[in-house]
C-alpha cells in the first residue's frame, strides 16, 4: 500500500490536475442545473438513446436493431448506422433500476452521470499522456485548455450536443494505449503474455469507440503505423497485438448484441463505416464550419493552433514522434470533418479539437525549453488564464 501512494503518483502535480478537473466538474453541475429548454433533436436523441437502451437492459429487444422476434431477413434498414447497442447501454445504464421518468429533475442528473464521468476521465486521460510526453508545463496546459473549453464542456453535460464523449474517451485511450504498447515491445519478456493487461485495456477502449460510433473503426488502421514505427524490429508482436484486441473487442461489441449473432452480422453489414463527401472538400463552407468548431473550442486555440503548426513546420526540433502523433490524428479528423460537414457537432470535430490540446501543450513544452523560453512565459501563461476567464464569464451568462 505504501509504494501506492507514493509522491511520484499523489504529489503535488496531482493534487492540481485534480482540483482542475473538480472545477470541471463544477461548471459541468453548472450547465445542468441552469439549463432551460434545448434543442428538441439533441433532447429526443439523448431520450430515444435512453429509451432503447432501457428496452434492451429490461430483455425487450436490441436497442438500435430491433426487437429480437423478428426474422433477420426482415430487418431490412432498421439498424442504426452508427452506433451499435454499446452506445444506448451507456445511456440507459444509470436508469435501468428505475422506472424513466424524463420530467423528473433526478432523471437528468442520472442520464448524464456517464457522461460527466467520461468527461472527467478524457480530462485526466489526456493530463496523464501529455505529462508523460511533454512534463509538467505540457500536462498542465493541455489540461487547461480542456477543462475550460466550451466544446468538451457541452459534450460532457450534452448541452447542445449529442452524446459522443464516451466515443471520444475510447479513441483517445485506444491511441495511446497502442503507443504504450510498442514502447514496451523491447522489453526482454514474453511480448504477448506479458502485454496482456494493455492488450485488454487497447480492447476495451477500442470497443467503446468503435461501439459509440462506427466510424470510428477508421483509427485501426491508423493504430499499425504507429505500431510499427516505435517497434520497427518488433513488427509481428505489434501485428498479433493489435490483432488481438480487435478481436477482443469484436467479442465485446458481440456482447453488447446480447450474443445475438444474427443481429450481430447485420448490425455490422448496415453500420456506416465511412461518410465522406468528395464534393464537400471543394466547399470553402465546409472548412469555415471546421475554423468555427475549433475556434468554439475556446478563443485562444484561433492563435494557438496556427502558431504551434507553424512553429512544427519550421523547427525540426519540435518534429518528434511525440509531436508528430497528435498531430496527424487530429489533421485526420479534421479532414473527416470537412468531409462531412452537414451533421453538427461532429463526434470528427470533438476529437480534432481534443487531440490539438495535446499538440498545442506539446509544442508550447518545447517552446518553454527553448531560447524563446522568456517570451513564451510572458505570453502564455496569459492567454491560457484569459482563455479560461472568458470560458467562466459565458457559463456565468447563461443563469441570464
Amino acid at each position: 500500500m505504501g509504494r501506492f501512494f507514493n509522491r511520484e503518483r499523489f504529489g503535488n502535480a496531482q493534487i492540481a490536475a485534480g482540483l482542475l478537473l473538480l472545477i470541471f466538474v463544477v461548471e459541468c453541475t453548472w450547465l445542468i442545473t441552469h439549463e432551460r429548454p434545448i434543442s428538441p433533436g439533441t433532447r429526443e436523441l439523448h431520450l430515444f438513446a435512453v429509451e432503447e437502451g432501457y428496452e434492451q437492459w429490461h430483455g425487450r429487444g436490441i436497442a438500435g436493431a430491433t426487437t429480437v422476434g423478428i426474422e433477420v431477413q426482415a430487418l431490412g434498414n432498421k439498424f442504426d448506422p452508427d452506433h451499435s447497442p454499446l452506445w444506448y447501454l451507456i445511456a440507459a445504464a444509470p436508469v435501468a433500476l428505475f422506472p424513466i421518468s424524463p420530467e423528473h429533475w433526478s432523471y437528468v442528473w442520472l442520464a448524464r452521470a456517464p457522461y460527466v464521468g467520461f468527461g472527467v476521465l478524457l480530462g485526466g486521460s489526456l493530463w496523464y499522456v501529455s505529462r508523460r510526453l511533454y512534463g509538467n508545463a505540457g500536462g498542465f496546459i493541455a489540461l487547461a485548455l480542456y477543462c475550460f473549453s466550451p466544446t468538451t464542456l457541452r459534450a460532457s453535460t450534452l448541452w447542445y450536443a449529442p452524446p459522443e464523449i464516451g466515443a471520444a474517451w475510447g479513441l483517445f485511450g485506444a491511441v495511446f494505449t497502442a503507443i504504450a504498447v510498442s514502447h514496451t515491445l523491447y522489453a526482454p519478456r514474453e511480448v504477448v503474455l506479458w502485454n496482456w493487461r494493455r492488450i485488454m485495456l487497447l480492447a476495451v477502449s477500442l470497443a467503446l469507440a468503435i461501439g459509440s460510433q462506427f466510424q470510428l473503426a477508421i483509427v485501426v488502421p491508423l493504430l499499425l503505423p504507429f505500431m510499427l514505427y516505435l517497434a520497427p524490429n518488433r513488427k509481428s508482436a505489434a501485428g498479433v497485438i493489435l490483432v488481438s484486441a480487435c478481436v477482443i473487442a469484436l467479442g465485446l461489441l458481440f456482447g453488447s448484441y446480447f450474443l445475438h449473432p444474427g443481429l450481430f452480422w447485420h448490425g455490422l453489414l448496415e453500420a456506416r463505416w465511412l461518410d465522406l463527401s468528395g464534393r464537400a472538400l471543394t466547399m470553402a463552407g465546409a472548412y469555415l464550419q471546421l475554423g468555427k468548431e475549433v475556434l468554439a473550442s475556446g478563443p485562444v486555440m484561433v492563435v494557438l493552433v496556427p502558431a504551434s503548426v507553424l512553429a512544427y513546420a519550421l523547427w525540426s526540433r519540435f518534429r518528434y514522434f511525440g509531436n508528430t502523433a497528435p498531430l496527424i490524428v487530429a489533421l485526420l479528423f479534421a479532414f473527416l470533418r470537412i468531409g462531412s460537414p452537414h451533421p453538427s457537432d461532429s463526434i470528427h470535430s470533438l476529437i480534432a479539437v481534443i487531440f490539438f490540446f495535446v499538440f498545442v501543450a506539446g509544442i508550447s513544452a518545447d517552446l518553454l525549453e527553448s531560447k524563446l523560453r522568456s517570451w513564451v512565459w510572458a505570453v502564455l501563461p496569459g492567454m491560457v488564464a484569459a482563455n479560461a476567464l472568458w470560458n467562466l464569464f459565458s457559463l456565468w451568462s447563461i443563469r441570464r
